[in-house]
């Protein structure tokens, strides 16, 4: 851990998990862009899934408490007390997701007597459990623990809709900010074996993606869609979760296991995505994804559900290979027809890199987030 000045803020990051996801890629990038005049402290919700903090630069100060009270639980009065005792000594507090919201009650019902620092919530989306339908149990939840918070921020129009309709949140309160990534680190073209554990031949041709292997994601039904495509095709996902085996067993099954790449997390895909020569998703449920971006920006065409804001992401030459959430054989014809027009790919792939330039460069999502937390914590600006 590098050590910081005594007047510089320290903030403290409650993760629902910090495996390396699109939030948690996020996370990291603002913790870089911060730099070294800022410290942080990092918890997940689930302790053993911090692959993120890999990405985090060596010279930021960085600590991960490992006493620090465990987020997940009943929300008794004794444990949310716990929590809230743990969070004093921060500048400012930093949530994320349903799994860090007993941190956001804690704050709300003990935040005043204990003088807690202020909080920001962050959320991105949802699981299994709630993609097709919001638990009215949860709004509840929701409305009443963020009631004293300092704002909270969707990067998404639909999850934007949620907080002020389904969460009863108040307009000032809820800040919209798009996701960015550095655009300009995708102009490279990537070397052959840039991608750890695979090297792409001469001859072969890739549908990749970035994703957690996660039930959300539903990456058997990616590979059923890419099965029909020819043998100089390969599936590539890039990821680590539960389901590596259930996506193995589904390729064995159709017979393109041989065809099927998973070298786990990969850090960095500035330095890999433009291998791809499709992009592919297949989730149930995404608000603003990352991956999108990064794929836009390296020149590669996305096929995809209508999830979230992805229809709005991609560029208009993108369009008609965006289909209908969960509709197997659609996802099969966009990746069809992608893989049996090579300029077509280059056409589409081309109007998404120029849209991501003009639209989704990370220097905006930076700097409103840089001025989002400075106001919380009464600076004019972050070091």
């Amino acid at each position: 851990m590098t050590k910081r000045k005594a007047d510089a803020p320290h903030i403290l990051h409650l993760h629902s998990t910090f495996a390396a996801g699109g939030k948690e890629l996020r996370c990291v990038r603002l913790i870089n862009a911060f730099g070294p005049g800022v410290g942080h402290s990092i918890v997940s919700a689930v302790p053993d899934q911090m692959d993120a903090a890999q990405g985090i630069l060596r010279q930021i100060p960085m600590a991960y408490p490992a006493n620090f009270p465990s987020l997940q639980g009943r929300p008794t009065p004794g444990r949310l007390q716990k929590l809230a005792r743990a969070m004093r000594g921060y500048d400012l507090i930093l949530t994320y997701n349903w799994g860090a919201m007993d941190a956001v009650m804690a704050h709300t019902l003990f935040g005043q007597a204990l003088d807690l620092p202020p909080l920001i919530h962050h959320e991105d989306g949802f699981n299994e459990d709630e993609f097709r339908r919001l638990k009215t149990s949860r709004n509840w939840y929701r409305r009443i623990a963020l009631g004293r918070s300092s704002g909270l921020v969707v990067p998404s129009e639909k999850l934007e809709e949620i907080a002020l309709v389904d969460w009863a949140q108040p307009l000032g309160r809820v800040k919209r900010i798009a996701n960015g990534i550095a655009t300009r680190d995708f102009t490279m073209k990537p070397r052959q074996d840039a991608l750890r554990g695979v090297v792409k031949r001469k001859g072969e041709f890739w549908v990749g993606t970035l994703a957690g292997l996660r039930k959300i994601k539903n990456l058997p039904l990616l590979v059923r869609a890419f099965a029909a495509l020819p043998d100089e095709w390969q599936l590539v996902i890039v990821g680590a979760g539960p389901q590596e085996d259930a996506i193995r067993a589904e390729a064995e099954r159709l017979d393109v296991g041989h065809r099927l790449h998973l070298p786990g997390f990969v850090a960095n895909p500035a330095q890999y995505v433009g291998l791809f020569d499709i992009f592919a998703l297949s989730s149930d449920s995404e608000q603003f994804p990352i991956s999108v971006l990064e794929a836009m920006a390296a020149g590669v065409p996305v096929a995809a559900p209508d999830v979230g804001d992805i229809i709005d992401m991609v560029s208009e030459a993108n369009l008609p290979f965006i289909s209908t959430a969960g509709n197997e054989a659609a996802l099969a014809s966009a990746l069809a027809d992608l893989a049996s027009h090579p300029r077509l790919r280059s056409q589409v792939g081309e109007a998404n890199r120029q849209k991501a330039r003009q639209q989704f460069d990370e220097k905006g999502m930076i700097d409103a987030y840089r001025r989002l937390y400075a106001s919380a914590m009464g600076r004019k600006s972050l070091p």
